[in-house]
């Protein structure tokens, strides 16, 4: 089936769920125009954790430490580089390695805790932030971690990092070393109160190994980190094992105690999902993230879950589902007419695909920001947002706007047939016609083809069913079948003319909208705007929820931004789940909690009653 990344869970692969992405927020001193250090932000509000805290509620500060944890990703790598764009990068890198300034709570909707920085303050604008670093920080080659690694660090992902990392960090206009563990970044013009929030983000490198000449080049080089785990073995492109540091220097700090508890964390490479799927069954591998419903449903029928040795589970998450869908690229002349895309949308049967291909499991997607309050979905537009679009006036579609809009519903037979009848009509409204079965450019006469990319089987097998559903109107689309590195490098070119995507969604998005929709991003190679959205009320919006100073006001954006996205048909919708689905050998262990957004495997541990995926003992 089509892989919906990271529907179920906060990433694309459990192996993402320790990762700590960086939320900062604004605690003042009454009555004053500047902040106090704080230990502890939120984005807004006040942070849950007080001077007591211990360790995240997730996490179990007795969980036992030891063994080794062996999980699974499909695909091939070629560099332990996760900063820059080129080469494909092992999982778990960033993770496991590399540690930014502080960490996030995943039990908090956005909030950061002191992790390589102590304590933050940011005045009530938000036009700087200063950071007050550990003194006991410390590099894994021992070296500690300094003011002075933290500004190249900022100047060279600047400069020679990601897009992404470009992008944010040149808003910044001033660094400056405050004192002997203080920096303080001082921002742009901008009004993006997002900005203390993204250097919270910014990973930090060691300075004393790294050149800005060589950073952009691939390696297969183990890295120096600060984070609780070192490379311990790579086979390139098969496997790569990390190995905790037996002299990590952060482990007894209150945003770490019950986390990172395996000695040894193994990921093994698979080809395809099949592979990858009957390791699991056979104990290589000790955790699966499932994403087929077919699978789901009955594939898990092996004699290890009979007799109890597997745990099959659907745990709650109260993230957004974010948007799964297949994306037009719009920098096509095929795609630019939206009423084209409104058509093949149309052509696009749910029910049908649902109940038959996927079990009845999934709902449809209908917002970029399903299954939460951010969604506009079943919501007219309040006040704020219709005074945020107003000088935008057909941006947002009537049904979207007053919050009637609905994906396109059939009565699942498979036919179709109003939504053929009607996308003939917008694609004949857009000079196309039908002749001898097959849809041409009425001035032109020629055909209306298209490919569509794929990386996997479960992929080509909803693309199939969507090519025969355009066959029926006179379009041919081409399923074209590419390896993991091939997929990577043309969605970073926008070499396709569709693929299957997946943004995902937390419950505070902040500049990555930009980098996913804004206008800027569409002509940036290595950018998450595969759709190559250039539109001013989307950007606006995005500027709107930047600059939101309550969640109320917040949150109104965000609708907002939904509605100009979902009014625009970039995307053919496609499902999401309400639950994570995970298998797991009993040989691993979880705390009782799942926070909000998912469980987070760096808190899991090996039962030492129980080895190589034997049962644990009562």
């Amino acid at each position: 089936m089509l892989r919906f990344e990271g529907i179920y869970s906060h990433a694309g692969s459990a192996l993402k769920a320790p990762i700590f992405v960086l939320i900062l927020g604004l605690a003042l001193h009454p009555g004053h125009g500047r902040a106090e250090p704080v230990p502890g932000l939120a984005m807004h509000g006040e942070p849950a954790e007080v001077s007591d805290f211990t360790h995240f509620s997730y996490a179990n500060p007795d969980a036992p430490k030891g063994g080794t944890a062996r999980f699974a990703k499909q695909g091939t790598f070629d560099s332990l580089n996760p900063f820059i764009v080129k080469g494909g990068v092992a999982d778990g890198m960033r993770e496991y390695v590399y540690e930014s300034l502080m960490a996030r709570a995943y039990d908090e909707p956005f909030t950061l805790y002191g992790l390589i920085a102590e304590a933050v303050e940011t005045p009530p604008d938000r036009t700087w932030v200063e950071f007050t670093l550990n003194p006991k920080a410390r590099f894994s080659d021992g070296t500690p971690i300094t003011v002075d690694d933290v500004i190249f660090s900022h100047a060279v992902l600047r400069d020679r990092g990601r897009p992404n990392h470009r992008s944010y960090y040149k808003k910044v206009k001033a660094v400056e070393k405050t004192g002997d563990h203080k920096v303080r970044f001082t921002f742009d013009g901008s009004g993006d109160r997002e900005m203390p929030l993204i250097m919270g983000l910014m990973p930090v490198l060691p300075r004393h190994l790294l050149t800005p000449e060589t950073f952009e080049k691939t390696t297969l080089e183990p890295p120096v980190g600060s984070g609780p785990y070192i490379v311990a073995e790579v086979d390139p492109g098969k496997s790569i094992t990390y190995k905790r540091d037996p002299d990590y220097w952060g482990r007894d700090l209150p945003v770490n105690r019950g986390l990172y508890n395996f000695d040894e964390v193994r990921i093994d490479y698979f080809r395809d999902a099949g592979s990858m799927f009957e390791a699991f069954k056979s104990g290589l591998v000790e955790l699966r993230n499932e994403r087929d419903p077919t699978r789901w449903a009955l594939g898990y029928r092996f004699p290890a879950l009979s007799v109890g040795r597997v745990v099959q589970e659907a745990l709650p998450i109260e993230t957004p589902a974010g948007m799964s869908a297949l994306v037009f690229n719009t920098r096509r002349p095929l795609f630019k007419d939206p009423r084209v895309r409104q058509a093949l949308i149309l052509l696009f049967d749910h029910e049908w695909v649902n109940r038959n291909l996927y079990h009845g499991l999934y709902a449809p997607v209908e917002s970029y920001f399903a299954r939460s309050e951010l969604s506009s979905h079943d919501r007219p537009a309040d006040e704020t947002e219709r005074a945020l679009l107003a000088p935008y006036p057909d941006a947002v579609q009537p049904k979207i706007m007053d919050g009637t809009y609905a994906v396109p519903m059939t009565d699942g037979t498979g036919q179709n047939r109003d939504g053929r009848v009607a996308a003939l009509k917008l694609l004949e409204e857009a000079g196309w016609v039908v002749k001898d079965g097959t849809l041409v450019n009425a001035e032109t006469g020629e055909p209306f083809t298209f490919e569509i990319l794929s990386r996997s089987r479960g992929q080509e097998r909803l693309l199939l069913t969507y090519a025969r559903a355009l066959k029926r109107v006179g379009i041919e689309a081409h399923i074209r079948p590419v390896d993991s590195a091939q997929y990577q490098r043309r969605k970073q070119t926008f070499d396709f003319d569709m693929i299957p995507n997946y943004w995902g969604a937390s419950l505070s998005p902040g500049n990555e909208q930009s980098f996913r929709f804004g206008s800027k991003a569409a002509k940036t190679e290595g950018s998450f705007n595969f759709a190559g959205i250039e539109n001013e009320a989307v950007d606006a919006m995005i500027r709107a929820m930047l600059a939101a100073e309550t969640r109320e006001d917040f949150v109104s954006a965000v609708r907002a931004l939904d509605r100009v996205l979902l009014s625009g048909d970039y995307v053919v919708p496609l499902f999401y789940l309400p639950k994570q689905w995970v298998a797991y050998w009993r040989s691993l262990k979880r705390p009782e909690k799942t926070p909000l957004y998912g469980y987070q495997i760096g808190a899991w541990w090996h039962d030492p009653a129980g080895t190589d995926g034997e049962p644990a003992k009562p």
